[in-house]
């Protein structure tokens, strides 16, 4: 898990070596710094030979500035190298994500992979900072203070070696009790995240029904899960400090006790007292810095998990990238398929659908609610996989193609309209980035799109806002159809996509689609049976299966639920 993480250092990796090196050059001066001043203390104040206190005092200023520009430059390098790590570690995640299947995003949750691109990383990010300095500068330290105090007077530095096991004891209980912990409090910010999207997204919404009250009463309570998953998890975590600072205050009094009395009896000098706390300071300190290291390692072990599962998490949809595989025409075969969103075979969305579709038909789908209509289409595209039988596009199995090859062959207008920041053109030319002014104009006009567009002041540059807040439903709509008509694909599906235009308009797309589609295999789902009934056959879903399949008049002398369809809407209309 760790070697893998760690390959993400990339071209960082000379930061990330000269770090420890700088910081080794550091240690050394500090560790230097006591020996000389009590040295100056035993051999310069004492004697009053003020030339070699001078000369020693310049000594121990160069080193200090010295450990200085070791540890400024150990500092940036670190710096660098742990924000160039996140960087590439951030860029790893990211472009694993848009290699998932609709069924990774769903088994993570958005909420989730949000977290995890940010708190996550950023805990990574800390904790491979203090490794690259503090994992070097507090071992190293350790060892050469130990050795100094041991030389300088073995019987007095029995006293910083008594409480090393308390100290021990200590690291081991929070090791072992607080990551949980913090894997729980990490789920927490999981589902506060997750409200938090969800609030505003919808926050149109919320308002219209007033229940921001409601709202904020939500986001109040999973805060303070988050706050109470804190505390429970940092509770054990802050105990190190009081105990680290117990242990080196005691040694410092016991030091100073022993220390006094062996200076009374001639057995230890001054100088060497002060030195000797100097480095038991030293020592302590790199105990304590070790602590926390630990402790940061907990903390971000939850995280490192975390992100090596979204690394290392298989596309439940393979990609044949060698393929060369292309699609002959848009005809479309299922054949014996059956799906689950979990794939068991116990609880299908769909259920033996054997459909045969021709290249250049038009293919209308209707049925209830739940009747796994956008479910069927799905499958076309791989945005999902059949779990049963096969789907064919084009005379070849889906699976054959290369992903990119399949989706370019394939425009598909979702349920749910999405549009991105930026102007309506950036927008547009998602579907085709090379395509000219002239290509989009058009298509905007096969989706009814060019006469409101030209409207707008600063027309197809106009800057829609981050999700096209400044369009209607309607509009937002048509726009997704013209990006979706700019691929010039060999299938078409639209699903759902005009249900927020007037039936005059629905009707006029669907008269520019038989004029400039004729070749295009098009596939539309719909609640009206208007947007349907010109369709060379409409398919007529029920509970996961096809029920009926035919005209518009074959289906109103043989299909019951068609019937009723109709029979209910045209009531409606003349009412």
């Amino acid at each position: 898990m760790y070697k893998k993480l760690f390959s993400y250092i990339g071209q960082y990796k000379i930061q990330a070596i000269l770090s420890p090196v700088l910081i080794t050059g550091e240690v050394a001066m500090e560790v230097l710094i006591p020996a000389v001043m009590s040295k100056i203390v035993d051999e310069g104040i004492k004697k009053g030979d003020i030339g070699y206190v001078a000369k020693m005092g310049g000594l121990m200023v160069c080193m200090a500035l010295l450990s200085l520009f070791f540890g400024a430059f150990a500092g940036r390098m670190s710096a660098v190298a742990s924000m160039g790590f996140s960087k590439n570690l951030r860029g790893a995640l990211f472009r694993k994500i848009q290699d998932f299947s609709f069924a990774n995003v769903d088994k993570f949750s958005t909420a989730s992979l949000t977290t995890r691109l940010t708190t996550d990383v950023t805990n990574v990010q800390n904790a491979f900072m203090m490794l690259i300095r503090m994992a070097f500068r507090s071992p190293i330290m350790l060892i050469c203070a130990s050795i100094a105090a041991v030389k300088m007077n073995a019987r007095l530095s029995l006293v910083f070696l008594a409480v090393t096991p308390v100290l021990a004891v200590t690291m081991i209980l929070i090791l072992t009790n607080a990551h949980p912990r913090f894997e729980k409090m990490l789920r927490q910010y999981d589902r506060m995240n997750s409200s938090v999207q969800e609030n505003l997204v919808g926050i149109r919404v919320v308002k219209a029904f007033v229940r921001e009250e409601h709202e904020k009463k939500k986001f109040f309570e999973n805060a303070d899960n988050v706050r109470k998953a804190q505390i429970s998890a940092e509770k054990l975590v802050i105990l190190s400090m009081p105990v680290m600072q117990l242990c080196m205050y005691a040694s410092i009094t016991a030091i100073m006790w022993f220390g006094g009395k062996m200076a009374v009896n001639g057995d230890i000098q001054t100088g060497e007292i002060s030195g000797f706390i100097m480095y038991v300071s030293q020592i302590l300190m790199s105990l304590m810095m070790l602590s926390m290291l630990f402790i940061m390692f907990v903390i971000s072990r939850a995280s490192i998990q975390r992100i090596y599962e979204v690394l290392t998490e298989e596309p439940t949809i393979k990609d044949s990238e060698s393929s060369s595989v292309t699609a002959d025409d848009g005809s479309v075969i299922f054949r014996n398929v059956s799906f689950s969103y979990f794939n068991d075979m116990n609880n299908l969305a769909l259920s033996k659908i054997n459909l045969e579709i021709k290249s250049g038909e038009t293919i209308g789908i209707i049925g209830g609610t739940g009747s796994s209509k956008t479910s069927l289409v799905q499958l076309i595209p791989r945005l999902y996989d059949a779990t049963e039988g096969e789907v064919i596009v084009g005379g070849h199995n889906v699976k054959d193609y290369s992903l990119d090859t399949l989706r370019n062959q394939v425009a598909m207008v979702l349920q749910k309209n999405v549009l991105f920041s930026g102007t309506i053109k950036e927008n547009l030319r998602w579907g085709n980035e090379n395509a000219t002014d002239e290509e989009i104009i058009d298509a905007c006009k096969s989706a009814c799109a060019d006469d409101f567009i030209q409207n707008f002041p600063d027309g197809y540059d106009t800057d829609l806002g981050q999700g096209g807040v400044n369009v209607s439903g309607g509009q937002k709509q048509r726009i997704c159809i013209a990006r979706a008509l700019l691929k010039k694909p060999k299938i078409i599906i639209l699903d759902d996509s005009t249900s927020a235009v007037d039936t005059a308009t629905d009707s006029s797309i669907r008269s520019a689609f038989r004029e400039k589609l004729s070749d295009t295999t098009t596939f539309i789902i719909a609640q009206r049976i208007s947007s349907v009934k010109d369709a060379d056959r409409i398919i007529v879903m029920d509970s996961g299966t096809v029920t009926d399949i035919g005209t518009h008049d074959e289906l109103m002398q043989k299909s019951s639920i068609y019937r009723e369809v109709y029979d209910s809407q045209q009531k409606g209309a003349d009412d």
